[in-house]
């Protein structure tokens, strides 16, 4: 048994691997800015990532940190910074102070692009950081995430019940099931294989066209879909007029469609982890068909 100390843990892909960790026997300490439920096996630190005595006992006494939170939209280049550099900086600072042994640091596939977007910069940024750090650290760069609990891809889905999938224009992307992702988090923060940069996906050689992946979320729903791919021009501007409706709230920003409409997102093979680490478990067809009943038993769907 292992202390974990995870931040972002209220968030989609933190909330599942707090239950990955608690079903393998950990104790959690997990990150929070708001009150929380109580729960066995958690110890619930109220605080963000710029608190830095939460950050302290957040790290204290734990054996390793997996370091989930960070801005995946912001309105502005100090949003993205703020969270996903200064508060890698101070996760990391903690970690070294409080001597946890392992710093697992979940980053994106969009770092290999740091000219492409914001985004793509900061996380980038942070890996930086981790990597230059003294820690025992491991960082993986997740592609597009789904699963149960996720509300990114729901109006892909909602679509999709109506027969329609909008997609970018061409390209092929990666993806990884929630579970799966969390699982691999937590085997990297109780092993002993430091220095590990990642990238890990569903095992599909070669990842999903867009139009393949819409088609597969059509089947999820049990519905035939029209995939229409929209030109980039279209896209932009229906990132200003979600900006106009939402303001800073706004789902589809320019940043984000500078990301989205990127022609390659399929993982680097040679940086799967070793296969005695992790392998994925959840075949894409399956996971999107088990994210689908969620999203009906939630009455999203």
């Amino acid at each position: 048994m292992s202390v974990l100390a995870i931040t972002g843990g209220t968030g989609f892909v933190g909330s599942r691997l707090i239950a990955e960790a608690l079903a393998a026997g950990h104790q959690v300490r997990a990150l929070t800015r708001r009150d929380q439920a109580h729960r066995d096996g958690i110890a619930w630190v109220k605080g963000d990532l710029h608190d830095l005595p939460a950050l302290a006992r957040l790290c204290d006494g734990a054996n390793a940190v997996i370091h989930v939170a960070g801005v995946v939209n912001a309105p502005d280049k100090a949003g993205f910074a703020a969270g996903n550099i200064d508060g890698t900086r101070n996760m990391l600072d903690a970690a070294g102070r409080e001597g946890v042994g392992r710093f697992v640091h979940v980053s994106s596939l969009a770092a290999r692009e740091p000219a492409l977007s914001t985004y793509g910069w900061s996380k980038a940024e942070g890996e930086a950081l981790v990597e230059a750090s003294s820690l025992d650290w491991s960082v993986v760069r997740p592609p597009a995430i789904y699963g149960t609990g996720d509300m990114e891809m729901l109006e892909l889905f909602k679509l999709a019940k109506h027969g329609l999938a909008l997609l970018p224009p061409g390209g092929r992307l990666s993806v990884i099931e929630v579970g799966d992702l969390a699982r691999l988090l937590l085997a990297l923060a109780v092993t002993d294989a430091p220095g590990l940069s990642l990238d890990a996906d569903d095992g599909t050689e070669g990842g999903w066209s867009h139009k393949a992946f819409g088609l597969a979320i059509g089947t999820a729903v049990g519905k035939r879909v029209a995939a229409l791919a929209l030109p980039r021009m279209l896209l932009m501007a229906g990132a200003h007029l979600d900006r106009l409706v939402r303001g800073k709230g706004a789902k589809l920003t320019p940043d984000r469609v500078a990301y989205f409409c990127h022609r390659d997102w399929v993982i680097d093979s040679t940086r799967r982890p070793p296969a005695d680490l992790w392998r994925p478990q959840v075949p894409t067809p399956e996971g999107l068909a088990a994210t689908a009943a969620w999203y009906r038993a939630q009455g999203l769907l």
